[in-house]
């Protein structure tokens, strides 16, 4: 999967160098399939994260959503445009889209982002996953796995979902895309948490900072580790009741966070899944589970 992102990644770079569409930069493999711990092998959803950086003469700037209490913080990708006059000087082959007249404008060089994927200065998730699908489904005779692969695309408003097969395997992939925020592992992304999202409205997600987390274990980890499998045995078992497995992510991720990784051998399986047991009980008591990510103290430096 990593393998054909790379791919498409190169020819992203050389479609839109010159475009003002944004760049897009190497995917992010985020959720289970990535962290090792799906519960449904037969019907795993590869989903990456390409984050979105501004094209030349243009800026993105996160305004938080404060409307409404809600469990994710949403945020909105305001687009603005820069001056680029002294480019000019120095050859670059562009005209300024603040200081060049409209007409010249529209008559010698491509429309801004504003023009393209924005609703009233802003991104818009729905025109930017129409155009996501499109340069997807343009690149995809370039690549290597075309010869051997066959690529359908799904239906989907928030991001560009498609499945790949070659007659005996099939693999389902989700590209996400978001802005990160600032030099974190932190991003607004594409995806949705709620039954109804505003098509300018990006919901802040800490997948990367978790898939970063795991990452970290792994680092450490014994060879004999059951950490994954313990995180699947709950994830598989909630899948007939009430709790998310997101629920279940986070407790196990706290419990990582605070016992050494060598106390997750075969040995101990039994007693971490009655940590985990025992977590779950009482978050249920105290109708309160702590955020893995955010106002995490304990949280590894290096993420």
């Amino acid at each position: 999967i990593m393998g054909l992102m790379d791919k498409y990644t190169t020819f992203f770079d050389h479609v839109l160098s010159d475009s003002f569409y944004p760049g897009l930069q190497r995917a992010i493999g985020v959720g289970s399939a990535f962290e090792g711990w799906s519960p449904r092998e037969q019907d795993v959803v590869y989903r990456v994260l390409i984050p979105m950086t501004p094209p030349r003469g243009h800026s993105f700037h996160l305004e938080l959503d404060s409307a409404g209490q809600r469990p994710v913080r949403n945020f909105r990708v305001r687009v603005q445009l820069e001056c680029t006059c002294s480019g000019e000087q120095h050859g670059e082959n562009m005209l300024c889209f603040l200081h060049h007249p409209q007409q010249e404008l529209s008559s010698q060089q491509e429309p801004s982002l504003l023009d393209t994927l924005c609703t009233d200065s802003y991104l818009d998730v729905h025109k930017t996953a129409r155009w996501f699908c499109q340069l997807v489904r343009a690149i995809w005779p370039a690549l290597p796995q075309s010869h051997r692969w066959h690529l359908t695309l799904l239906p989907s408003r928030r991001s560009c979902q498609f499945k790949v097969t070659n007659g005996t395997e099939s693999f389902r992939i989700e590209m996400l895309f978001g802005v990160r925020r600032e030099d974190s592992h932190i991003f607004v992304s594409s995806q949705t948490r709620e039954a109804y999202t505003a098509s300018t409205t990006w919901p802040e997600t800490y997948a990367v900072a978790e898939a970063e987390f795991f990452k970290h274990i792994a680092r450490q980890a014994p060879a004999d580790s059951l950490h994954l499998k313990c995180l699947q045995f709950f994830a598989r078992l909630q899948l007939g009741i009430g709790f998310s497995t997101y629920t279940t992510k986070t407790i196990a991720m706290h419990l990582l966070n605070v016992l050494p990784v060598s106390q997750w051998r075969r040995r101990d399986f039994l007693l971490r899944l009655l940590d985990v047991i025992e977590s779950l009980r009482l978050c249920v008591q105290a109708k309160r589970l702590r955020h893995f990510i955010v106002g995490n103290r304990r949280l590894p430096g290096d993420i």
